[in-house]
């Protein structure tokens, strides 16, 4: 009897539905001993499931990512298939690395029907000889998939620029890059075929290698050496050495990187004295002087301090005005770089930094931008972990700006119409440098120690140290 009783309150006979007619308790059992099993099993039935769901979803995250990404990236090829892009950088690029194949004049050239000349060092041309074994028909896919594997490639290294490593994750990576594609320096980079994210990825890989990496600044001698911009990483690290230096701090590591890719990009240039030693003669002692050489100081596209001020005074040429202001523009974003870099922000100093590269260019098309991608990953990281409504605009703001392709709102064109513009036009035309004057405002405040600690407690779950495992709350319940 004792059996059949134990039996009759098994798990398995109480999955049966109770009766209606059964006489109920006050709390809707039937009358007779208490039942100890269906608690217990519910919550084993749902906890296995709710473990089943978790391990399906983790499996199938990366999966579901690249999903997307491939999606997106399909989108943007279809769509730059039906805008029929020409890639005219790509063909630039390509009668470049012919004119170094056959020793033709590299600077008196004028390639694609635009009549477009070569502006970069000599080294870049070296680079560009391999172009010439395709047939440009085959070269336009290649260099868009080339590209596009470059946008992975860059946001996974801006991911881990950022600190954290659970936003490095490869699923992160995969959904974010089915974003950037369609942000606008991105996508004009596809579209000419521009080598803008190579040349962010060989100085993001440089910046994010640990301090005793013996080939850290390399990439950015690289960069240097195919065009001039990224130079300003190696003042920029070489200050950030000094400054640890007179506070008596670890100097060694920023200087050494310096010191890596000042001989990175002197081995690359003089490798091109040797090769193309008229090329490297011409470029050294005339072309690198002539700042109207890669195009109109006023054009819309052009988001530099020059660009700004030819367009704000109405003329062409806007001289030591732009003299005066790239020198004001360089010392304080530079201040700001290094600043935020001393207090250990490592990221805010590297990104304030390229801003600053493309503020005080002479020339900075708007697809040199690609800097954007890391800006705004590092204000939503900061939202995300000190939250505040002003933090979250920030982000959502700056990545409106370069979502929105507001630029090219504004008349552009033959005529030159940029030189009669209104107050409303000149705003859209510079609305690059507006956002990066932006962020060097932010980042000013994150050198200075805003928000200072203790200010406000970060949000729940933003301070997980960097081995994955959750900062518990302590209590008196603990």
């Amino acid at each position: 009897m004792q059996a059949l009783y134990q039996l009759s309150y098994s798990p398995l006979l109480l999955l049966r539905p109770v009766s209606p007619a059964a006489p109920q308790t006050l709390h809707g059992h039937p009358r007779g001993p208490p039942n100890r099993f269906r608690p217990g099993h519910t919550r084993s039935l749902a906890s296995r499931l709710v473990s089943v769901i978790a391990s399906v979803v983790i499996r199938r995250r990366i999966p579901l990512a690249a999903g997307g990404c491939v999606l997106s990236f399909a989108l943007f090829w279809a769509a730059q298939r039906a805008a029929d892009v020409s890639m005219v950088d790509l063909m630039v690029y390509r009668a470049e690395g012919e004119a170094a194949r056959t020793g033709a004049d590299l600077y008196a050239l004028r390639a694609t029907e635009y009549d477009l000349p070569m502006t970069y060092p000599p080294f870049a041309a070296l680079l560009f000889i391999p172009l010439t074994l395709l047939d440009p028909v085959d070269l336009r896919p290649l260099a868009t998939v080339g590209n596009l594997l470059l946008v992975f490639a860059f946001v996974r290294l801006s991911l881990r620029l950022v600190g954290e490593r659970r936003h490095a994750r490869v699923e992160t990576a995969l959904w974010v890059s089915a974003v950037a594609v369609w942000v606008e320096p991105v996508w004009t980079t596809l579209r000419y075929g521009q080598v803008n994210l190579l040349l962010a990825v060989l100085v993001l890989w440089s910046l994010t290698r640990r301090p005793d990496h013996r080939w850290a600044g390399v990439g950015i001698g690289v960069a240097a050496a195919i065009k001039l911009t990224p130079a300003l990483f190696v003042v920029f690290l070489l200050l950030v050495g000094a400054v640890a230096g007179v506070r008596r701090g670890a100097w060694r590591p920023a200087v050494r990187h310096a010191c890596v890719a000042a001989a990175a990009f002197l081995g690359a240039t003089l490798l091109a004295a040797a090769v193309l030693p008229g090329a490297s003669r011409n470029f050294w002692t005339r072309v690198v002087f002539e700042a109207g050489r890669a195009g109109r100081a006023e054009n819309t596209a052009n988001q530099s301090v020059r660009g700004v001020l030819a367009r704000l005074l109405h003329t062409p040429e806007p001289g030591a005005w732009w003299a005066v202001g790239a020198a004001v523009v360089c010392v304080a974003g530079l201040g700001v770089a290094v600043a935020a870099a001393a207090r250990g922000e490592r990221a805010w100093g590297a990104v304030a930094c390229a801003a600053t590269a493309l503020l005080v260019s002479p020339v900075s098309w708007s697809h040199h931008w690609v800097w954007c991608v890391p800006m705004a990953l590092l204000l939503w990281t900061r939202a995300a972990r000190w939250g505040g409504r002003g933090r979250w605009a920030a982000a959502g703001g700056l990545a409106l700006v370069f979502c929105s392709y507001a630029l090219w709102w504004v008349p552009h064109g033959h005529g030159r119409p940029e030189l009669a513009q209104d107050f409303g036009e000149m705003t859209l035309s510079a609305i690059y440098p507006l956002a990066a004057v932006g962020f060097l405002a932010v980042a000013a405040a994150v050198a200075l120690g805003f928000p200072r600690r203790g200010s406000r407690v970060p949000r729940a779950g933003a301070g997980r140290p960097r081995g994955g495992l959750r900062r518990w709350r302590t209590s008196r319940s603990a």
